[in-house]
């Protein structure tokens, strides 16, 4: 404790020193077409750029010149998954993936799409890409700009549109593909049992097999276009301009995604506390969405000035605004909110497949064909194929079935994140309620704080209405399962100045009780949720520091329910007797030096594992990936006959078992003395980032691309949420907090770092930080910003 309480001193110091801390300043001027006015960029010693213009349109035209030059490689990567074009520089390996993300291209009205996000979207979003592509531009006359990546494929970037910002290939959807999957479970083990294996939130809530549909054959084939579309990009050697580029064949590992030990949950906090439960009388705003950890980061922070604009946070590098952060009245964080909002479509087709059945009639499939370039300068023609319901994912001529998509996030208005313009700009809690029926996707917990005091919470998300069926597994195409519309935004669940001073979310569920409309039935566990009610329900005053302490908190809930089960527990085994000791005087923090958490750990893996298998018999459990550690602790808590013919002591009996399974493992990884064991450790609990182009590099390219391991604490249910594999695989890479005090007091992190230039220094320099629980001042005022800035860009018309 001693030791995270330095860490917070140190990190609050560092801010407040560093604020005001002058740098040695360096200047440039650039010449940009299609510029009004001068801008100004200064650029804080973490990376962030301010931008000081003087027109709406000059400042989105200076943000995407500079996310261009920050993260060049990443939105040229960005455009071609957009686009379906990754197989002109990939080959045929990649064609599955442009033919995915063609099928799943919004293909609506253009201008009427951009409009929906702002009143002006059409003017931000097209200055926006006109701003990339003036720094392309910049690159086609001095080639020295390109980043490595460049240079390691032969690649050169091309144009954007604002197609490419529209694009829905970033969102996070469901749930189409846990249809599948329980599918394949209710096959295996029936709809009655898979209703006692799946945590269905709200209760109660059980799978119903459609009438006349044989869910055999239903499997993840189905859903390969789909996957491929969202899959990691297949660099390999192969790929690479020159052989100096390439790793020998013998050195060639697994792709850094196959090696991910733990993929983690795609989850969130956020929380606000009211200003009666603060020190200084102001409202404070926390948030950290859990994305995959990657480098460079998947978001990137921003500070964006113009009249009618002030506003600092952070957001997708694709995209204009700020998704997350603050403006001069509020501050607002997101986390996902368990909108279903996919559906899978089964149909069946004439003899030809020429045809699908739809109620008592047989309707033409749309057909688009379109072109794909292939590496080598062959091209690939395919054709698409829609229903009325979407694209086709799948084709059985076999069995004369096909199976559709249908998409809520292919409606008017869904691309991820982008409808955060209109937070931008929002001055009251009335104002950002309104924003917030704007954005539809991806669905999201909202928090809201503002300088007058007021906090609030609003779900978003566009909400398909099911009516008589409750979308958990895939349905017939013929017209009995349709949508009848979707739910009116403001509909969505809301809380404005709760009576409890604060408000939490963790993407658990958190429906008001009662609440008459059917959203989603998959949340994450409520562990996470209950950490942060635990703390923030407590009767004291908050401050900054406490809310960094809470966003590193690593108190596992579940090690409170299960460590003490073997507190009673005899062995004569002299090994099984010290670890019992060692987890009796526990705390149950995941601390990364602590040899009693990497038992417990070791341990939790060993015995959720058995527990499962009781419980999914034979080869039935290779169709059930959802496991949810909540419905495992009650299981285990109340052990039931799956245990035995006495469940208490058969329960006891594998407790000590798994427990013995544990210490060998962390035997084999540290050696005998359990002095040795850690957490955090590479042999154990840890992060490492792989470029995407690591695998196919020389080493002493890799070192240039990676970032080293780093030891990690936490797990999968704690605020600071690393998940419980060996390599941390998602979490918090970004967190924000927000004081509404004083917005220079504001504090962040981003991992690795601001810029995707291998050979920049702001391209890991916040790593070492990050993984210290460490966090760098978001300055705000202008005169904060010019004190830090250490260098400074002009950007002037060059007309």
């Amino acid at each position: 404790m001693q030791l995270k309480r330095t860490v917070l001193l140190l990190t609050l110091a560092f801010a407040c020193a560093c604020s005001d801390k002058p740098s040695q300043l360096e200047r440039e001027e650039i010449l940009i077409p299609g510029l009004k006015q001068p801008v100004e960029v200064f650029r804080d010693p973490w990376g962030i750029s301010h931008i000081y213009a003087g027109s709406e349109e000059d400042l989105f035209l200076a943000q995407g010149f500079v996310a261009a030059r920050d993260r060049l490689f990443q939105l040229e990567m960005w455009r071609r998954r957009a686009a379906g074009t990754l197989s002109e520089i990939l080959g045929e390996k990649a064609l599955p993936q442009d033919v995915g993300a063609r099928l799943l291209r919004f293909r609506g009205d253009l201008a009427e799409e951009m409009r929906h996000y702002h009143p002006r979207g059409e003017s931000i979003i097209t200055s926006f890409v006109r701003g990339i592509n003036s720094y392309i531009e910049l690159t086609e006359k001095n080639p020295g700009l390109l980043p490595l990546e460049f240079e390691l494929l032969g690649i050169e970037p091309a144009r954007w549109t604002p197609e490419i910002v529209v694009s829905r290939h970033n969102g996070l959807f469901r749930n189409v593909s846990s249809e599948v999957e329980f599918a394949q479970a209710a096959v295996a083990l029936g709809v009655e049992r898979l209703s006692e294996l799946v945590n269905l939130n709200p209760k109660p809530q059980r799978f119903v097999a459609p009438e006349g549909l044989d869910l055999e054959g239903i499997n993840p084939k189905v859903l390969s276009l789909y996957n491929a579309s969202r899959a990691p990009i297949p660099f390999g050697s192969e790929d690479l301009a020159s052989p100096r580029f390439r790793m020998e064949a013998q050195q060639q590992t697994d792709s850094p995604d196959s090696q991910l030990v733990d993929r983690g949950e795609q989850g969130s906090n956020n929380w606000v506390v009211s200003p009666e439960r603060t020190v200084t009388g102001y409202p404070l705003l926390a948030n950290d969405p859990h994305r995959t950890q990657q480098v460079p980061s998947l978001r990137y922070f921003v500070h964006l000035v113009a009249p009618g604009w002030n506003v600092i946070g952070g957001g997708e590098p694709a995209l204009p605004g700020v998704s997350i952060g603050h403006n001069e009245f509020g501050a607002w964080g997101l986390t996902i909110f368990s909108i279903d909002q996919e559906d899978l479509y089964v149909y069946e087709c004439s003899p030809d497949m020429s045809r699908y059945r739809y109620r008592d009639s047989w309707e033409d499939f749309r057909v688009l064909t379109e072109t794909i370039p292939v590496k080598g300068g062959d091209r690939r023609q395919v054709d698409l194929r829609f229903t009325r319901h979407g694209p086709v994912l799948f084709e059985d001529p076999e069995n004369h079935r096909a199976f559709a998509l249908r998409a809520a996030w292919l409606e008017k208005g869904t691309a991820p994140y982008l409808a955060s313009l209109r937070f931008d700009q929002a001055r009251s809690w009335a104002e950002f309620q309104e924003a917030c029926s704007y954005f539809l996707a991806p669905s999201e917990n909202m928090v809201w704080a503002d300088r007058e005091g007021n906090i609030g919470w609003q779900a978003t998300g566009i909400t398909p209405i099911r009516e008589g069926w409750n979308g958990l597994l895939p349905v017939p195409g013929d017209g009995r399962f349709e949508w009848k519309g979707f739910l009116p935004g403001l509909q969505l669940p809301h809380v404005f100045n709760p009576e409890e001073g604060f408000f939490a979310t963790a993407n658990q569920e958190n429906l008001p009780p009662g609440y008459p409309f059917q959203v989603g039935f998959l949340w994450t566990d409520p562990f996470r949720f209950a950490r942060l009610q635990e703390v923030l329900g407590s009767e004291r005053l908050f401050s900054m520091a406490d809310m960094i302490a809470l966003q590193q908190d690593e108190v596992s809930l579940p090690a409170r329910s299960l460590a003490p089960l073997l507190a009673g527990l005899q062995n004569p085994d002299p090994d099984l007797s010290k670890a019992l000791q060692s987890l009796s005087s526990w705390d149950f923090r995941l601390d990364q030096d602590s040899s009693a958490a990497a038992i417990y750990m070791a341990w939790q893996r060993k015995l959720l594992d058995r527990v499962w298998h009781l419980m999914l018999p034979g080869d039935s459990g290779e169709f059930l990936n959802r496991r949810s550690v909540e419905l495992a602790l009650k299981w285990i808590l109340s052990p039931g006959p799956e245990f035995g013919v006495n469940p208490t002591a058969g329960r006891d009996q594998i407790l000590l078992e798994t427990l013995r399974e544990a210490l060998e493992d962390l035997k084999e990884r540290f050696g005998p003395d359990p002095a040795d064991w850690r957490w955090g450790d590479s042999r154990l609990h840890h992060i490492e980032l792989n470029h995407p182009l690591s695998t196919a590099v020389t080493e002493s390219l890799r070192r240039r691309l990676d970032i080293e391991p780093m030891p990690r604490g936490g797990g999968g249910a704690t605020v600071n949420m690393t998940g419980d594999g060996d390599r941390q695989t998602s979490g918090a890479s970004f967190r924000v907090l927000v004081d509404l005090a004083d917005f220079d007091r504001s504090l962040a992190t981003n991992s690795p770092g601001q810029s995707g230039n291998p050979d920049s220094p702001h391209y890991r320099n916040l790593f070492q930080m990050w993984g210290e629980g460490q966090y760098f001042p978001l300055l705000y005022t202008r005169e904060k910003v010019e004190a830090a800035a250490e260098h400074i860009t002009s950007l002037k018309p060059a007309d």
